[in-house]
């Protein structure tokens, strides 16, 4: 009961108690675990295994030993939180792959870029990398602070010397309670010239530090996209760096190519990014991978990407660009201990806290040399007395009782001190010769010299840093070797849907009933002349193909309503479809209105703001307005003409102000008059009247004329000619126009026309279907007046629904179907 009654009971505001008890976790995390020191680049786990190794002397030049034993070392002396921390420590300090400049030299199987751990510690060795003894360099002449262990049984470093800035060399990443760390690697030759500059001139901006050291140096090569990136982050001590995998595209056998990756970004798993690739060829993403090999050996990387015959590498490398870590990001956040405390820094404050670390290395350093030599010309002095009165120094040790009568003696009779009495003692008789007595004045005297160098030397700051700087250039001749990692200094410009899609040229065909599909133009082959062609969709019992026009991937899509609005669409966005195919639902891909059809289309690359867009109306009426209005992503569509009631937008054109257009009339009517007799307006506008029409008739085509050009018409029955433009004198707009086809029960009436040269092609469309592709050469050149030759051969019921030209630049060939 007594010893109840004297217990004290302390109350403890809990919320206080974790916070404190949490704050002392995390500092330990931070301090001791996770964020390397700004000085030497190092983790106390790093740290402590680099003085093991250098306790057991295992140098560059030392045999290797068991990895074991290294981790036992450790373990014992400095870190004992067991071999799962101290040997996955170890090694990553021995793989190329992840420090750009290993400090423990391997010898063994230590894992590999694909991801594989490393052997058993029982199996593997391991000694000092020449860099990793270069950490160590002076550490045993006071350079740095020591402390006890956890045990007080040994002295550990709190710091190493650091002959050469690790931490901008290696790098380094870390997760601490609160903070991270994530600091890329360097060039050593580009870090050490960049310290010699700031050693020259302490006010060096980060603009001339960036002339030295332009960006990272990662160790498995490489690129870095972009140069602003790089900046921002050395200025703040974060940003985002985007590195890309070293590409090149190889023809192979059978016309085949391939996409050889020699490269990749740093921290990137080989066998991981195989396995990506693999996966987008398997799931159809990327049909045109037909083979994947890694064949990549001890003298280097190589994977091999086989691809398809007639695929687009270039399309493909950026689809793995996409979808792949070919392309990755490094999160640059360089946060690192400064006295202890974490501090998010910029490269200059990197090497500003490098060099102070070396000014201070270099000036402990000469400190106890100093001293050293002082002591040494002490004991030196004293030989040098005793050696000019040797014979009475001999009687005095002779006569003594004992060496300590000797040494109050020799102390008394020649005002030595008790070292230098100590050490007259100590002489052995053989440096009482006359050679070793030079031996000792030559050593005074260079002892003496070194003592005067080593007092200048700590009298002055600037001979430090240049004794600092003629040591860093020491290690770059020895160990400095060239970039690997080569920076693109243009911005990296985010990938388009067309950087992901092969540009090649499609034809495109609309029904009247609102369907829509996209072939490849080589889809059709180029027939003679009055051919029956080949079925080009199967339409919806009473359905008719409406339009038919050639376009690129790569180009937009105007498609124009009967009712004068325009709506905007992608040409890949066009779901592509087999010849019979009927297409998809065009309401699906845009949202046009309830009773309105498609009665024009556009395909332009880009709209350019000097371009313009012609229209024609079916009641004749035209209008010319800027392409770049046009330009919208209003799914809703855009006015692009007001129309009169009944009248209905049927041709566009694009032109460039100073054309001259020609239409055409079902009744074979046609005009040319100058565009520059109609003036800009504005989208709501409603257009002026272009040609002047007969009852019943209506215009079927509209085109720009072009110099020595020849003006192709079609009709109902398949029927068509050329004529030379030169025979269409050119009228003023809003006239009846001149005859351009001679109609009758065989030809019917025209549907088509198209300016066309001799090296084009013709692609004719029919109401139920078929299609052909001919050579416009082939087409008989006729007068104004004739009713023309025949084009296709139409089954019964059959008529001619459009035509469309196919120009040179996108014909180079006659392909089979």
């Amino acid at each position: 009961m007594a010893d109840a009654a004297e217990r004290i009971i302390h109350e403890i505001d809990i919320e206080e108690e974790m916070r404190e008890s949490f704050m002392t976790f995390a500092m330990s995390v931070i301090v001791a675990r996770a964020l390397p020191d700004v000085r030497d680049g190092l983790k106390p786990a790093q740290r402590r295994i680099l003085y093991a190794m250098h306790e057991l002397n295992l140098g560059p030049g030392s045999r290797y030993i068991k990895c074991a034993g290294i981790v036992g070392e450790t373990m014992k002396k400095f870190h004992p939180h067991g071999e799962l921390v101290i040997y996955p420590t170890l090694a990553r300090m021995a793989q190329d792959w992840n420090l750009r400049y290993p400090l423990v030299d391997p010898h063994g199987n230590f894992g590999s870029i694909d991801g594989d751990p490393p052997a058993a510690m029982r199996y593997t060795e391991a000694r000092l990398h020449a860099l990793g003894a270069q950490m160590m360099v002076d550490i045993d002449k006071n350079t740095v602070d020591f402390v006890q262990n956890y045990d007080q049984s040994a002295n550990e470093p709190t710091v190493l010397p650091g002959a050469f800035p690790n931490l901008l060399c290696n790098g380094g990443s870390g997760i601490a309670v609160g903070m991270a760390t994530n600091i890329p690697p360097h060039n050593l030759t580009e870090v050490v010239d960049a310290c010699c500059l700031l050693i020259d001139n302490s006010e060096a901006t980060l603009e001339e530090i960036m002339k030295v050291i332009p960006g990272p140096d990662f160790p498995t090569g490489a690129l870095i996209l972009g140069a602003n990136a790089i900046k921002e982050a050395y200025r703040t001590g974060r940003g985002s760096i985007i590195m890309q995998a070293r590409a090149t595209i190889e023809p192979l056998e059978r016309e085949k190519q391939a996409i050889i990756v020699t490269e990749i970004p740093y921290n990137v798993n080989k066998a991981q990014l195989v396995e990506q690739i693999a996966q987008l060829a398997t799931s159809k993403k990327l049909p045109e991978i037909v083979g994947l090999r890694d064949e990549s050996d001890r003298k280097g990387m190589r994977i091999v990407v086989e691809l398809k015959r007639d695929s687009n590498p270039h399309v493909v490398l950026n689809n793995l660009y996409k979808h792949t870590r070919l392309r990755t990001s490094f999160p640059m956040n360089v946060v690192a201990l400064v006295e202890g405390v974490p501090r998010t820094l910029g490269m200059v404050d990197l090497l500003t806290h490098f060099l102070a670390h070396r000014r201070q290395v270099v000036t402990r350093r000469s400190q106890y040399e100093l001293e050293k030599a002082k002591a040494r010309a002490h004991i030196l002095e004293g030989y040098r007395i005793a050696l000019k009165f040797l014979d009475e120094v001999i009687a005095i040790i002779r006569a003594a009782a004992n060496p300590q009568a000797a040494r109050e003696q020799l102390m008394k009779r020649f005002k030595l001190t008790e070292i230098q009495a100590t050490a007259i003692l100590e002489l052995l008789l053989r440096q009482l010769t006359s050679l070793e007595q030079k031996k000792i004045d030559d050593e005074y005297k260079e002892i003496i010299k070194r003592i005067a160098f080593l007092e200048d030397l700590l009298a002055d700051v600037r001979k430090i840093m240049k004794a600092v700087k003629e040591e860093l250039l020491q290690i770059k001749q020895k160990y400095g070797d060239e970039r690997r990692t080569r920076i693109r200094l243009e911005e990296l410009e985010e990938l388009s849907t067309e950087d992901l899609i092969a540009e090649e040229d499609m034809v495109v065909t609309a029904t009247r009933d609102g369907y829509i599909k996209r072939m490849p133009v080589d889809t059709y082959r180029a027939q003679g002349r009055g051919g029956k062609g080949i079925i080009a969709l199967t339409a919806r019992e009473e359905d008719e193909v409406a339009h038919l026009f050639i376009t690129s991937t790569h180009h937009y899509v105007l498609f124009f309503t009967n009712r004068g609005r325009v709506y905007r669409l992608r040409a890949h966005e066009i779901p592509s479809a087999s010849r019979q195919a009927r297409g998809s639902a065009i309401i699906n891909l845009i949202q046009i209105q309830s009773g309105e059809k498609i009665t024009a289309t556009l395909a332009v690359r880009e709209f350019a703001a000097d371009r313009y867009v012609f229209m024609a109306t079916s009641r004749g009426t035209v209008k010319k307005t800027s392409l770049e209005s046009l330009h919208t992503r209003i799914k809703g569509g855009l006015i692009a003409i007001n129309l009169d009631e009944g009248d209905e937008l049927s041709w566009v054109e694009i032109t460039d102000g100073k054309d001259e257009i020609v239409l055409a009339t079902s009744q074979g009517m046609s005009i040319r008059f100058p565009e520059e007799q109609v003036r800009p307006m504005g989208r709501q506008a409603a257009g002026v009247r272009g040609i002047r029409l007969r009852k019943g008739d209506h215009v079927v085509g509209m085109a720009a004329a072009r110099e020595d050009a020849k003006l192709l018409v079609a009709t109902e029955l398949g029927y068509g000619k050329r004529t030379a433009l030169s025979e269409y004198r050119s009228q003023s707009r809003g006239g009846i126009g001149i005859k351009t086809l001679n109609i009758t029960a065989k030809n019917s009436s025209l549907v088509g026309m198209a300016v066309v040269e001799p090296e084009d092609q013709l692609l004719i469309i029919t109401t139920g279907g078929q299609i052909i592709r001919q050579h416009i050469d082939a087409i008989r050149e006729t007068g104004r007046s004739a009713q023309g030759v025949r084009l296709i051969r139409l089954d019964e019921g059959d008529h001619v629904a459009s035509i469309t030209v196919a120009a040179k630049a996108d014909e180079d060939s006659d392909k089979e179907s």
